[in-house]
């Protein structure tokens, strides 16, 4: 019996908490995995496609490769045929790495099904032991495909009829985005097959999985197309955004993964049931409560007082990378606006006065009345799509969309003053209503953010189910009483003050 097995353990998602623990973790993990490739490689299903994807499939490339180059050179388009090459070589990697989303789709619902999971789930091993074990086993034999008929295939391209010389880095950054995508795809699989109850739901759910990350390749396809430092020797840049990108999901989707593992449901489980109902009243409950307890408000007072003053006070480290994430966009913008390529055309002895009288037009109570709607209305999408998509993308998404407005201000704040203008009209045009929309929207995006990561991380002695809807509960309570008030606010002051301010200050210009 090995002596790494030995320590006391329990039943429980024992979390390691030092260096050595780690070790120790990995170590039983490894032999779950060992396990699992001897036997994926008994297979002759799984072998097969991993032989045919490795030697057949990059022969299929490179003809298509040199006939594809052969046919744009005849029109003088030799550009897309050099692009098209390391295109065709992520290609080449990806495919076989869809086969792990089988593989790991399998991971647990699959054996359950099988009836071979109960003698896994009694050893002494942890929930983290078992969940690391399962999903290296899971990612090993397609990246050995993958990675296999990458270099078959790049192998042809350098000493084959179409002899490609490509910078060192970007065959790297390919490898990379391989490895990467593999990561998500077996992270995201394996939760999908721990909380599924049959390979039937859990194949239909991997469409979440495999839509995703097939409008990913795609982006890299233009990317790769588009790209200006596409012949960098550091690679192209936008890469290694997505690189990091992919990092950061497969950390989250393992954390998930890991925190809503338990061994003792999955055996229990035996089908899945969407109660609307009751979600819908424990949502509610949550929106009307006072505290994490449940405790409903009595009046309206305490409900702002002790509910929604909770709610902001949870927001923690959210709202202070939100502010960051902010300034570094309007920072971002105005240096990006000083680069002298992307300077717009201003010319520098225009009278502000005529923009004055134009604005003056527009005062009006009609259309300032249809503004404030509009303004609303737009502020208000953004911040609902950037919460929906946020709850898919672990919150990222509240902190692309929101910042772009900051974006634009940094840049048409930074060409005003290279053509010489008095820089004051805009201060007021963004200050005026900026006093209760900046807020207010710091309070959005915060909220949003921890609505997304809610699932990585939840409170100890908490199932992520409760921990997920307590946290929707502070947002729409945020939402409710702070984010549509001041949303509504400011859209008034927008409308009807900051314009006068506005054209007081050009018309003295």
């Amino acid at each position: 019996m090995a002596t790494t097995t030995a320590r006391p353990t329990t039943l429980s998602a024992a979390q390691p908490t030092s260096r050595r623990d780690w070790r120790v973790t990995l170590s039983n993990a490894l032999i779950v995995t060992r396990r699992e490739v001897r036997d994926s490689f008994r297979d002759w299903r799984i072998i097969a496609p991993i032989v045919i994807l490795t030697f057949l499939f990059p022969g299929l490339a490179q003809f298509v490769a040199n006939r594809f180059t052969a046919f744009v050179s005849d029109y003088g388009a030799n550009i897309i045929g050099e692009r098209t090459i390391p295109f065709l070589l992520m290609i080449v990697g990806f495919f076989p790495i869809s086969i792990s989303l089988v593989v790991a789709l399998e991971t647990f619902v699959g054996e359950k099904e099988r009836r071979s999971l109960e003698p896994l789930l009694s050893t002494p091993l942890t929930n983290t032991e078992l969940y690391i074990g399962k999903t290296l086993a899971a990612m090993i034999p397609p990246l050995i495909s993958s990675i296999g008929g990458m270099a078959v295939y790049l192998v042809s391209l350098l000493y084959g009829e179409l002899a490609w010389r490509p910078q060192p880095m970007l065959v790297v950054q390919i490898v990379l985005l391989t490895i990467v995508q593999a990561l998500v795809m077996v992270t995201g699989a394996v939760v999908v097959s721990s909380q599924t109850t049959s390979t039937r739901a859990a194949n239909l759910l991997a469409s979440f999985i495999i839509i995703p990350m097939t409008l990913l390749i795609q982006v890299e396809s233009v990317i790769m197309f588009l790209a200006p430092d596409a012949e960098s020797p550091t690679g192209i840049s936008s890469l290694w955004a997505l690189i990091v990108g992919m990092l950061v999901a497969t950390v989250l989707l393992f954390r998930v993964g890991n925190a809503v593992f338990n061994r003792e449901e999955l055996l229990g489980r035996t089908i899945d049931q969407l109660n609307l109902r009751a979600m819908l009243r424990n949502l509610g409950a949550a929106v009307r409560a006072v505290d994490l307890d449940g405790t409903p408000a009595r009046n309206l007072g305490e409900w702002y007082r002790l509910g929604v003053r909770g709610a902001v006070s949870r927001l923690g480290p959210s709202v202070w990378i939100t502010i960051g994430v902010f300034v570094a966009a309007l920072v971002a913008g105005f240096v990006f606006g000083l680069q002298p390529e992307w300077r717009m055309p201003m010319p520098a002895d225009a009278s502000l006065a005529s923009a004055a009288d134009m604005m003056s037009q527009y005062l009006n109570m009609p259309v300032q009345s249809l503004a404030v709607l509009l303004i609303v209305w737009q502020n208000g999408r953004i911040l609902l799509a950037a919460m929906i998509l946020s709850i898919f993308t672990f919150g990222a998404a509240a902190l692309l969309l929101t910042p772009a407005v900051y974006l634009a201000i940094g840049y048409f704040f930074s060409q005003v003053l290279l053509a010489g203008y008095d820089p004051a009209f805009m201060v007021v045009a963004v200050l005026t209503h900026g006093i209760v929309e900046i807020p207010v929207i710091i309070l959005a995006t915060a909220a949003s953010l921890r609505l997304g990561a809610a699932v990585t991380r939840p409170p100890r002695g908490m199932t992520v189910g409760r921990s997920w809807t307590l946290t929707f509960g502070d947002t729409l309570k945020i939402a409710i009483g702070l984010v549509l008030p001041g949303l509504i606010a400011a859209a008034l002051i927008e409308s009807f003050i900051t314009p006068r301010l506005v054209v007081a200050i050009l018309s003295g210009g």
